[in-house]
């Protein structure tokens, strides 16, 4: 079958993977072949064998007015985000298209999951009720819409951990209810199914997790339960998707109580940890320093990580702009990336897509 008339059909595929991914939604809408060749695993798969690929950062923005002056209420208190999209190899930012219906800013400490050629937005606070959402919408980058998700099932949960295998799946766990009661119960979300299954409670209850999914298998890091209040663990424990099971509770995970919110597998089969001005990387069984921190983004909002790199934002201290760097983890060497005053502001949440 031709792609492309009069062309070889390899030839036509050659030139169909090198298509920018944000002209998708234009491509795909010329005809009913181009549209299955791009939706097809295998077109992913050679794309990015090709390397021909880009890697997007995908936030939960503070929006901010670039004509008020640093230091007045340019960077709020009470910030209203938005979805920022940063290309790190290309130093391109824009925003994404608003989520219907919600065009007046995100929910409060809402949660982005990358999965497959989607960007998954659930959870957070409604900013009229404060009440706790179950929405989940989905952005499909193939065809740049929106579509509503089904809804997170179970108690209204905030501060929940979540993470992705990056094919088709979102798992959640822990977080709050309510009633301030943190959660040991745990989900997974087909996105191409739009179905949620529960999974087996974790051993502990977890509020305020870190989740990550590296090495098969999906963790959970850090929490605290509802006794604790606020001080964290230093246990985490892994579900086995293969066998539907926790795996043994891993009682030192960490060597001393760790708010894990800056825990990241950095795209090398490792973990890494921003803590006390430092990066840290775990070994076989400790955290050691590998580098510090710029002094620029000693007060950290969001760390990402993709094949040996890691992206870290934040800022000196309150209502100053954020900075960006990226850590090259061959040398760690830092970069520090141009960021435009109006994607400058406080980020809640993210994640990274290989597009």
């Amino acid at each position: 079958m031709e792609i492309i008339p009069s062309l070889p059909y390899d030839i036509g595929l050659e030139c169909l993977i090198r298509v920018p991914y944000n002209n998708f939604s234009s491509v795909t809408s010329v005809c009913r072949n181009w549209k299955l060749q791009i939706e097809l695993p295998e077109f992913w798969r050679r794309r990015r064998a090709t390397g021909f690929t880009n890697q997007i950062i995908l936030m939960a923005q503070a929006r901010i007015d670039p004509k008020i002056k640093v230091g007045s209420f340019k960077y709020s208190a009470f910030p209203v985000y938005r979805l920022t999209l940063y290309e790190p190899e290309t130093g391109y930012w824009a925003e994404l298209p608003p989520v219907p219906g919600i065009s007046d800013g995100l929910p409060m400490f809402c949660q982005l999951v990358g999965v497959g050629l989607n960007l998954v937005v659930m959870g957070g606070w409604n900013l009229i009720t404060w009440v706790p959402s179950k929405d989940v919408y989905i952005y499909n980058f193939v065809s740049a819409t929106w579509r509503r998700g089904a809804e997170m099932p179970g108690c209204r949960r905030s501060f929940f951990g979540c993470g992705s295998d990056t094919e088709r799946t979102v798992y959640i766990a822990g977080g709050h209810d309510e009633e301030k009661n943190a959660l040991k119960s745990a989900m997974a979300y087909d996105v191409a199914r739009d179905e949620w299954a529960l999974m087996p409670d974790m051993a502990s209850e977890r509020d305020e997790c870190k989740c990550a999914y590296y090495q098969g298998k999906f963790h959970v890091i850090g929490g605290y339960d509802t006794s604790m209040q606020g001080r964290f663990e230093t246990s985490a424990e892994s579900f086995d998707v293969s066998t539907w099971q926790w795996d043994q509770v891993n009682e030192h995970f960490f060597d001393s109580a760790t708010c894990p919110r800056t825990c990241v597998e950095g795209g090398d089969g490792n973990l890494y940890l921003c803590r006390d001005g430092d990066v840290l990387a775990l070994g076989k069984s400790t955290w050691q320093v590998v580098t510090a921190l710029p002094a620029e983004v000693r007060n950290i909002a969001f760390v990402t990580a993709w094949r040996g790199k890691i992206l870290i934002t934040g800022s000196k201290g309150f209502n100053e702009p954020h900075n960006t760097y990226v850590l090259d983890l061959q040398n760690y060497k830092w970069t520090k990336m141009d960021t435009p005053v109006n994607f400058s502001g406080h980020v809640q949440s993210g994640c990274c897509l290989e597009m």
